[in-house]
């Protein structure tokens, strides 16, 4: 019978690490497989008692929630985790990184511009001033572009909502083909340069040492021109893209 190579070591089973880690036996085994995770200057190491039993230390505890961490929220993938954690004094440098990065979300979350989302307009008055049939709303919802309206639409909602009823009354509307998941292509797209675009950011605001009210201020300073570049980007790749289509055709 295999027993725990002590009663006083606080070493850990698979199980009792994945349920205090909050993770799965499979993310544990998959980050111990990735090199993720190792014991701190001084602290025990895994004890294997057999070729099927093992126990970790609970050091591991703390480092499977900062790894997942860092890769569920700050999007890092585990190759940088791992060359991060690699470094002199990685564990509390990568403690620091996600800290300093909670600390200037928090900041801008808080500014005033930032809040602009709580005035919300109800379902009721966006429908009757934009004309917008509720139908429409309803797949933006189902689709993810748009809440369901039961709290109101935030002005971002309603910004998008409002360019899209103008968009349809140029001519391009349901009857030549152009449907709810046109604009859901556009979110498609965007997302992943936006969360690319917002990490950057939040690491080189961390590794310029920026505090995080001039962090925030920065980065909500820059939302407008940088709408407004998106769109001038647009605009010339798609004169680009008709200039070739016509070349091709």
């Amino acid at each position: 019978m295999t027993t725990r190579p002590s009663d006083n070591d606080g070493l850990l089973k698979m199980a009792e690490l994945a349920q205090q880690a909050d993770v799965s036996p499979a993310t544990v085994k998959h980050y111990l497989r990735e090199g993720l995770l190792e014991p701190e200057d001084g602290a025990p190491g895994v004890v294997r008692t057999s070729r099927n039993m093992a126990y970790y230390p609970p050091s591991f505890v703390e480092r499977i929630r900062l790894v997942k961490r860092l890769q569920e929220e700050r999007f890092m993938p585990l190759r940088a985790i791992r060359g991060l954690l690699g470094e002199d004094g990685g564990l509390e440098r990568a403690r620091t990184l996600a800290e300093r990065e909670d600390a200037i979300l928090d900041r801008m979350l808080e500014r005033p511009e930032a809040r602009d989302h709580l005035a919300t307009v109800a379902r009721a008055d966006l429908v009757a001033r934009t004309g917008v049939p509720e139908a429409l709303l309803d797949k933006f919802a189902e689709i993810g572009v748009l809440g369901d309206g039961s709290a109101g639409y935030d002005p971002d909602e309603t910004l998008i909502v409002d360019a899209i009823m103008r968009f349809r009354g140029t001519g391009f509307g349901e009857e030549i083909g152009f449907t709810a998941y046109d604009v859901l292509r556009y979110f498609e797209g965007l997302e992943p340069l936006v969360r690319e675009e917002t990490q950057t950011f939040l690491h080189r605001m961390v590794d310029q040492d920026i505090d995080a009210d001039r962090a925030a201020e920065l980065m909500l300073g820059g939302a407008a021109p940088l709408r407004d570049l998106i769109g001038a980007i647009h605009g010339r790749l798609m004169r680009r893209e008709l200039v070739r289509a016509r070349r091709s055709g």
